[in-house]
This record gives C-alpha cells, structure tokens and sequence, in this order.
C-alpha cells in the first residue's frame, strides 16, 4: 500500500437524552450546559447521529484508509452520551485501519463521580499506542504508525473544567516534554506526521485563541513540532475548518471545524503518497451526504 488516506472530522456532539443520569450529576456546569443544549445549540446538532453515520459512509466511498477524530464527541460526558458516541462512531470506525481518536474538553466536561464510565474506559479500544516504550501519561503521546508513510501521534490537550466560564486547555507538561523525543524517534521523524489534538494552537487568522477558550501551552506544542520536516498539526474545538501556516513551525494547521452543526459540515481529506508528497482536500455536508470538493485540493509542500 503505498497511498493512505485519511478521513479528518470533529466536534460532532451527539447526544441521546441523559437518561440513567442522577439530577444531582447536573448541580454544576452541566446545568449551565443542559441549558444551552436545549435552548439554543440543540437544534444545530439535530442531526449530529445521522450525519455521524453517513461519514462511515463516506469514508468507504472515498476508500480511506484510516479515519481521525479530534474530539468533543458528545454534548455534557456523561456516561450514556460517550456510550452512544462510542456506538455511533462504529461505521466510521470500520475503515480497514480503523479510528483514532483523541477527547474534546466537552468530553471530559466534569471529573466523573466514582463508578462513572470515563471516555478513556468507554473509546478504550481506541486509545492505543504502536510504541508504548514513548508513553508517559497512560498512553499518551500515542503513535500509531500506518504503511510506510504515515504516523499519527496524539496529545491530549483537554481537561474537565468545572468553572462555569473556562473551557480552555492544556497539554500535560509531561506529554509536551516527552513530544520533541516521540517526535524525532526514526521510527516516526521519517514518515510525514499527522499531530493530534483537540485544541486549536493558533486561529484562522494565524492569531491566538482567547485565553478562557484556547490551548494555554499552544506555544510550547508549536515549538515541539517545528523540527518536523513533513506533517500538519489537525485538531477541532473551533466550530469553523480552516487551514493556516504560522510563523512558529512549518507545519500546517488543519481544523475540522465541527462536521455535524448545521449550515457548517466540513470535513478534510489527507491523501499522503510519500513523507515529502501529501495534499489536502476538503470536504462538505451537503444536507444529504458528504461530498469531496476537488477544487480546494492543494499540495502541502511545494
């Protein structure tokens, strides 16, 4: 196999009702949360679940390898919500190599009370690593290596936040300390990189997030990642896809946006035939599909 191709989504909050949720798991942020779902947000996710679907069906039209998802997968974290997630992802998650995921902050929304399934313990099958000896925080950052060309490695940039108006991130100083050593090891420095988290290090204008909504080490991951050659930085968490160059890596930043709201849909597509040789193409929800535009594909290295 000397193509692989990869399916880049996020930020698909779905959600089936809370029920087996005791009331008292909502006298928190959750409420505040509750709210907005049913008020204001709700409608834009109406059709998260189908759309969710159709991606699998996507995916398999376009023949893609392997499939990613940068997080924020349900709407609170409760357990039912990442149980219903974990099912719905399944179509997409049958790609022949399978589902990579990395959490979102809005999964991860409130530390679980004991007994509570995490996301960790319900996408468990999920969360593996090719090179365990790199872990250092369970098993991040993970590296999952596919063909000869391509690694994918994972920070977990989110947190449970339990300050009503904070959703910021940040990576561990353990896992950023440890990326610069994962990402020079031959056995990836050699492939083109896809990095994964759920934070955005940098906005669509190259600018930083805001300081209660961003990634508060963006820095510290961008200064990781410039000595890669050939890669992107892919992460969600901002419901708009954008890509962008920054002055601080050579890298790329790719944002999924988020591929369920509505009027929004998007999607990229990664089709890497060497280390140095990969394009990027996006993709859009039509209201009935998903669809390839062939006329944003573009070459990531000159």
């Amino acid at each position: 196999m000397t193509r692989m191709r990869v399916l880049h989504f996020s930020d698909v909050h779905v959600e089936d009702g809370f029920e087996g949720v005791r009331w008292w798991r909502f006298l928190n942020k959750r409420l505040i949360g509750l709210a907005n779902q049913r008020l204001r947000r709700g409608a834009s996710f109406a059709r998260a679940a189908e759309k969710v679907r159709a991606l699998g069906d996507f995916a398999e039209a376009l023949g893609a390898d392997v499939t990613l998802g940068t997080g924020d997968f349900t709407v609170l974290g409760t357990p039912p919500e990442l149980r219903y997630a974990r099912d719905v992802v399944s179509g997409v998650a049958a790609a022949p190599l399978g589902l990579v995921v990395v959490p979102g902050n809005h999964d991860l929304y409130i530390e679980p009370s004991a007994g509570e399934a995490s996301f960790a313990e319900v996408f468990d099958d999920l969360l593996r690593t090719d090179l365990p000896e790199l872990a250092v925080d369970g098993p991040w950052p993970f590296v999952r290596l596919f063909g000869a060309h391509l690694a994918i490695v994972g920070v977990n940039s989110a947190r449970p936040n339990p300050q009503i108006a904070r959703s910021s991130g940040r990576i561990p100083d353990a896992q950023l300390e440890a990326l610069p050593r994962v990402l020079s090891d031959p056995r990836v420095r050699t492939r083109f990189v896809l990095v994964a988290t759920h934070y955005a290090p940098r906005l669509w204008d190259g600018s930083p997030d805001r300081r209660l909504h961003g990634l508060e080490n963006a820095d510290g991951l961008l200064a990781a990642c410039a000595p890669l050659e050939h890669g992107a930085i892919v992460h969600g968490h901002v419901h708009r896809p954008y890509r962008v160059r920054v002055p601080n890596t050579r890298l790329p930043l790719f944002c999924a946006g988020s591929s369920t709201q509505e009027g929004r849909g998007a999607v990229w597509v990664y089709d890497i035939d060497a280390p140095d040789r990969a394009t990027a193409t996006r993709g859009q929800w039509t209201g009935e599909r998903y669809e390839l535009q062939p006329e944003t594909r573009e070459a990531l290295f000159a």
